[in-house]
């Protein structure tokens, strides 16, 4: 059985597929299962989605070699670090006592609508009572853990692309 090689262009549609995959999966859960986001849950969502723009663009680019391909490993490595820094945030919330719990706050929307982005992001990063919640586990893993185990993983393809050399 003959094997594609895995060039630098198919594994960005890879990483972007991945994304999209977790996305919609994300989506069936909060549309079919009623598991509704919450703050941090949203923002991991962005850091994926920003995660896709990226994998895109480097797929659609495809540079030779080089400080290309270095930048587009960097960027998707940032995003995948933001998300992970994010789901890692959540899994900590998460296994806090109930005690130590934080208070549910406002969500998203309202905290858009109604408050400076400064203190709308402060109070994004913080989380709240409603991050803590596990509703949903697969393997043992809730959502947010799976979701830094993806991130990880994404780094990691961050770093095989900005260091994959073209094919002689």
């Amino acid at each position: 059985m003959n094997i594609p090689a895995l060039t630098f262009r198919r594994l960005a549609i890879l990483g972007a597929l991945a994304c999209a995959g977790l996305l919609g999966f994300g989506y069936f859960l909060q549309y079919f299962q009623d598991q509704d986001p919450c703050p941090l849950c949203l923002l991991q969502r962005g850091f994926y989605y920003l995660l896709i723009v990226i994998f895109v663009a480097a797929a659609i680019h495809s540079p030779p070699a080089g400080r290309g391909r270095i930048a587009y490993g960097v960027l998707a490595f940032l995003a995948a670090g933001g998300g992970a820094g994010v789901a890692t945030r959540q899994v900590y919330l998460q296994h806090l006592p109930p005690e130590l719990v934080p208070a549910c706050g406002p969500d998203l929307f309202y905290m858009m609508d109604n408050l400076p982005i400064a203190r709308t992001l402060t109070l994004l990063f913080r989380g709240s009572g409603q991050c803590a919640e596990v509703k949903w586990r697969f393997l043992g893993f809730s959502i947010a853990e799976w979701s830094l185990v993806w991130f990880l993983l994404f780094a990691a393809l961050a770093v095989v692309l900005a260091l994959k050399r073209p094919r002689s």
